[in-house]
Order: structure tokens, then C-alpha cells, then sequence
């Protein structure tokens, strides 16, 4: 757009504004069209005036140009004026009509999709590198020195390729992800928690972290509800543009709490469990209004995940995702529910000293001056000795195999619920194990001729106990909940060996006699566990919704009560605990008996000697004030 005129000449009707715009023309040596501003912006000229005798001409941003030529602003022209009303008011149209229901609907149901398609993509990862280090492992021979080294440098490599990769890019991608995310729904500004550079630096990291296989023994729950909640923000930041609302803290609350179900959903399958897990451990508080936007998520997520799982032939309709064979007519007599409270004693008893060591280690790993060092400067070199110790322990030629080693963290939760009882079998077996894994016989990886079932059973139990605390000072996108899932699922295991041991034809109850199921024990021992590890009752819905058995439902709930109530009477959530060690600002929940040191007013902390000035103090009356005291601030109320 060009604007003219010569200098000196009068322009009618000039107002306020064309007065001042003027001047400053005339002090700038430059004239404008003043007549332009007469009757304000609306009445502004468009398009492209000739610059006839004028002898300069103004060219908006751009400087000035040499009398006759002809000027159009790049900004300010736009091609086709009609058609872009007319696209413009398509959009328009379309966006109300896809928007009557709810805009909320839609960016939810990306969400789930997304998760399950990242959740598919990292499997269907996972299980190629991890087939190509078991061909590794059988193509290198009889030679042990070969064997270690395959079977040690892998998962070394791939945890310090982990580290460095994620660490390199943003420090706030190790670990779980969902200790930073309570404090973020209590109300603290994390920066850069839950940026988009993040998500790509967790992937990457997850991915090599599930790769390394169960010689770490870590899992993928906690690292997903961080890239739910991430894909969720950013979902939520993209609806308040379409919608043209303002950017609401309530709706992206909303939004992260919708994303933590979702990453538990498209983790196991289990829509209802993760919607009342993410309640559970995520939430501070929550809202009822939030309820079905975690459903309707968690559900489009789960659907899409076992659906992928169809499509990729794994699986030939849309089934549970550790499915079990458990008998329904009658799985378990009366007295049973005895064994099943002893469980949940159990599991409460060890998750407490579980959470008390691992809290303890992960301090003291902070505070070791040789560890600390690593942890500051070198991250990948500590994941790498970390993962060395690991793998070597592991060793399938050394102790690992008392440990079923050879399974991955599925196979070994797939073992763990069989419902065949081991002893039994290993009575029948005239074979030795087999040189490589039977997807059918899993129960051979935990059989040995010479500590029979329950001693590797003890074995994987006493030496995950401490692995799993290690490895959990890893600075690498690592889970935590599936680990101590399954090893609920092998203390419950043990106690269901055990009573299938001393009951060898059933327990006999009214005429009947019902034969013990030591997988319904796996199934209420990882429950629990779990459960008391986490402070949450849901991981018993989760149970029933990974294997598709309800059948136990009762001693499995009792178990969980019962585990919660030592746990939560003794220490600190999982989470609460890696809180604690890592000093977020995050206020813990105030416990029953710990009631009496919370019974503080803020008037044993208040001042009730202080100068307080009248709105209509006179000159004098400040004066005295401010030179009797040395108080910085005084109120100044109405009346005194």
C-alpha cells in the first residue's frame, strides 16, 4: 500500500491522530495521506495508489522509494480476497459442526491411538533385537568365553547407549517419569518435563532399556504414563488453538490425568484398571467430571493396542494379554482363604522392606562420593558397570540358571501363572532342560535336579530382591511396576508350591476335595505385592483384566487389603519414597498416626504486634510511623 501527499497542504476534517501523524511526517521530511486517517482505520485505502508528484514516498516497514514508483506491501496483499472468505467460512462451519458434541472427544481419542501405536511400534522393537541377541547367543558355539561375552555385552551396550542418548538430550528422561508427574498435578512448574524433545529422548531410551531383556529387570509402565502425558499436553496446547479458548490449568490437569490412564492401558490392555491406577497414584485429588475422559481414552487406547496386536497375527481375536486356563466352576475351597491372608501378610512384610531398602539405596547411592561422581559426569558408565554386574549375575551357564534367565519379562510372568502345579511335574520328568526355551514347557526354566522348584524359586527371589533395588538407581527411561509385579507373582508362586506340597490331594472341605492351584497364588501375589508397593488397591482389577480371571477374585482382594494396610502403616509408597530421596516439592499425604505433629495454627507463626496505617493518615502520622519502626510494608486498612 502506498500513501501520498504533498507537503504544507491542509487536509480537512483532520483529527487527533492525523494531526500527530503529520507532524511526524514533517519532521521525518517524508508526507502521508492524511486524509486516510480522517475517518480511522476502517476507512483506510487498500491496494495500490500512483505516487504522482510527490516527492517522497513512504513504504511502510520497508524505508522509502524514489518518486514514481508504485509500491504494494507484501503483508498486506493477499491473493483471491473471495475464495479465502469463502474457504475461511467452510472451515468455520465445519469446525462447529465437528465441535457440537465436544472438542474434547477428539483429541482424546488421538491420544489413545498415538499411545497404541507407540506402545505396538516399541513391542514389535523390543522382540526383534531381542530375538536377534537370542540368535547371538546359540550362533557363537560351546565356547563359554563367547557365550559370556554375547550374552554380557548386549545388555551393557544398549544401557549405556540409553543413558547417553536420553541424558544428552534432556536430564529430566531417566527414570520413571511418574514421581515428577504427581508434583506437577499438585500445582509445581517443572520446565521442560513434559516437552515434545523429551518424548522423542524417552522413546529412544525406553526402547533400549525393554531391549536389554530381563537381565535388568525393568519395565515400561511408569516411562509410558510420561509419554501419555506428554503427548497429552501437547494435544492440549494444540485444542486450545483450535478452539481459540484460553489456556486453562483445569483442562490440562484434565488432560494429564486422561494420559496417565492411557499409558497404563496401552501397557497391559486393561482400560477400567488404568483409569483407577492413574487415580490411585498420579492424582492428589481428582474429579469426577475426569472420569470419562479417562475411560473413553484408556478404552480407544487399549482397543487400538490389542487390535494392532490382530493385525500383526499374534493373536487371533482380541483376547487378555497374559491369558490364563484357570478352572472357573471351582477354583479354590474355603479353607484356602487362609493361605491367601498368609500371602497377603507375606507380600505386606517383604514390600516393606523392599521400599525401606530401596529408599535407602537410592540415598545412599546420592550421597557415596565415588557413585555420585558417576552419576554427575559419567551416567553412561554407571549404567554400563550396572548392567555388567547385572548380566553377569544372569549368566545362564552360572547362577542364572536357577534363576529362569533365559525368559523374558513376559515369558516369566506367563510361567509364573501356569496352572499346573510344578512339583508334580518335575516328579514326572525324566528329560534335562532343554538347550533352548519351550514356549510350552516354561515351567523347565525354573526346574533343576538339584534345588528342585522351590530353591530356584528362592534363588530368583533373594537375588531380584537386591538387583531390582539396583537397578533402580539407573539414570536411564526405565519402569518399575511390571519387575515387582512379577515378583509378586513368584512369591505367591512359592507360597502355592508350597501348599500344593503339603496338601498333595487337595484340601478336603464338606465331602469335596479341591486341588490347590499355585497359579491363582501367583496371581494374588503379584496383586499384592504390587499393590503394598504402590499403595494401591486397583493393581487387583489389573490383575484380573491382564489374565481374563475374575474366578479368584475374592482371596486375590483379600490378599491386596491386607498387604496395603502393613504397607501404608509402615513406609512410603514407591513413588512417595523417590519423592522423598530426589526432594521435589510435593507434600506427602498426612498419615493417621502422625496426625498429632500437624496440629500447628499459622498463629503460633504470626505477628500480632504490628503499625498499621488509616486509609486517611495525614503527613505527620506517616512520618511518625515510618521513623518509630523498622518494618519494610504497612498495611493500610480503612479504620484503626
Amino acid at each position: 500500500m502506498v500513501w501520498e501527499t504533498t507537503p504544507g497542504e491542509a487536509q480537512p476534517g483532520e483529527g487527533h491522530v492525523a494531526s500527530i501523524i503529520r507532524r511526524a511526517g514533517q519532521w521525518l521530511g517524508i508526507t502521508l495521506p492524511l486524509q486516510a486517517f480522517a475517518h480511522g482505520p476502517a476507512e483506510w485505502p487498500r491496494g495500490q495508489m500512483a505516487a504522482e508528484g510527490a516527492s517522497h514516498i513512504w513504504k511502510g516497514k520497508g524505508g522509502f522509494e524514489e518518486e514514481g514508483r508504485v509500491l504494494v506491501l507484501e503483508k498486506n496483499w493477499r491473493p483471491w480476497p473471495k475464495a479465502r472468505r469463502k474457504v475461511q467460512g467452510c472451515l468455520a462451519c465445519v469446525k462447529r459442526q465437528l465441535f457440537r458434541v465436544g472438542d474434547d472427544w477428539y483429541f482424546l481419542f488421538a491420544l489413545g491411538v498415538l499411545m497404541a501405536l507407540v506402545s505396538f511400534a516399541m513391542d514389535f522393537t523390543v522382540s526383534r533385537v531381542a530375538s536377534a541377541h537370542r540368535w547371538l547367543c546359540r550362533e557363537v558355539g560351546d565356547y563359554l568365553v563367547l557365550k559370556y561375552l554375547s550374552w554380557a555385552i548386549y545388555p551393557v551396550a544398549l544401557s549405556a547407549f540409553s543413558t547417553g542418548f536420553s541424558q544428552s538430550i534432556t536430564a529430566h528422561s531417566g527414570g520413571s517419569g511418574i514421581p515428577e508427574l504427581k508434583t506437577i498435578l499438585t500445582g509445581v512448574v517443572l520446565e521442560e518435563y513434559l516437552a515434545v524433545k523429551n518424548f522423542g529422548a524417552k522413546v529412544v531410551g525406553l526402547t533400549c532399556t525393554l531391549a536389554c531383556g530381563s537381565s535388568l529387570f525393568l519395565g515400561k509402565v511408569g516411562p509410558f504414563v510420561h509419554l501419555s502425558s506428554m503427548i497429552a499436553a501437547y494435544l492440549g496446547r494444540i485444542r486450545t488453538t483450535v478452539s481459540g479458548e484460553y489456556e486453562n490449568k483445569i483442562k490440562q490437569n484434565e488432560m494429564l490425568v486422561a494420559g496417565a490412564a492411557v499409558g497404563v492401558a496401552t501397557v497391559f490392555g486393561a482400560p477400567i484398571s488404568g483409569v483407577l491406577f492413574s487415580i490411585e497414584v498420579v492424582a492428589s485429588h481428582f474429579a469426577v467430571r475426569d472420569y470419562w475422559r479417562g475411560f473413553f481414552a484408556a478404552t480407544c487406547g487399549a482397543f487400538f493396542f490389542r487390535l494392532l496386536a490382530v493385525f500383526n497375527s499374534e493373536h487371533e481375536t482380541i483376547t487378555a494379554i497374559f491369558k490364563t486356563s484357570f478352572k472357573i466352576d471351582f477354583p479354590f475351597d474355603l479353607p484356602e482363604t487362609l493361605f491367601f491372608m498368609l500371602l497377603g501378610v507375606l507380600c505386606g512384610a517383604v514390600s516393606c522392606a523392599y521400599l525401606f531398602c530401596q529408599r535407602w539405596f537410592l540415598g545412599y547411592v546420592r550421597r557415596n562420593p565415588f557413585t555420585a561422581k558417576l552419576l554427575a559426569d559419567e551416567k553412561p558408565l554407571y549404567s554400563a558397570l550396572v548392567a555388567l554386574l547385572l548380566s553377569s549375575v544372569t549368566f545362564p551357564l552360572g547362577l542364572g540358571q536357577f534363576m529362569a534367565s533365559r525368559l523374558s519379562m513376559k515369558e516369566l510372568l506367563t510361567s509364573l501363572l501356569d496352572n499346573r502345579t510344578w512339583g508334580i511335574l518335575s516328579q514326572n520328568a525324566s528329560l534335562d532342560r532343554p538347550l533352548h526355551v519351550d514356549p510350552r514347557d516354561l515351567w523347565l526354566e525354573w526346574w533343576d535336579p538339584s534345588i528342585t522348584v522351590f530353591g530356584c524359586l528362592a534363588v530368583f527371589l533373594v537375588m531380584k530382591f537386591w538387583m531390582l533395588i539396583l537397578a533402580t538407581t539407573m539414570p536411564m527411561p526405565a519402569g518399575y511396576f511390571m519387575p515387582v509385579f512379577i515378583y509378586g507373582a513368584a512369591l505367591g508362586r512359592l507360597v502355592g508350591e508350597a501348599t500344593a506340597f503339603l496338601f498333595p490331594r487337595g484340601i478336603t472341605s464338606e465331602g469335596a476335595t479341591s486341588l490347590i492351584n499355585p497359579g491363582g497364588y501367583a496371581l494374588a501375589g503379584a496383586a499384592a505385592f504390587s499393590g503394598a508397593v504402590t499403595h494401591t488397591l486397583s493393581t487387583a482389577l489389573l490383575a484380573f483384566e491382564m489374565t481374563g480371571q475374575i474366578a479368584h477374585i475374592l482371596p486375590v482382594i483379600l490378599a491386596v487389603l491386607i498387604a496395603n494396610a502393613i504397607a501404608q502403616k509402615s513406609q512410603p509408597s514407591f513413588y512417595d519414597g523417590t519423592i522423598i530421596v530426589k526432594k521435589l516439592p510435593y507434600l506427602p499425604r498426612i498419615r493417621s498416626r502422625h496426625i498429632g505433629s500437624y496440629k500447628v495454627t499459622t498463629q503460633e507463626f504470626m505477628s500480632t504486634e504490628f503499625l498499621a496505617l488509616p486509609t486517611d493518615a495525614t503527613f505527620p502520622e506517616i512520618l511518625r510511623a515510618v521513623t518509630s519502626t523498622e518494618d519494610l510494608e504497612y498495611p493500610v486498612i480503612d479504620s484503626t
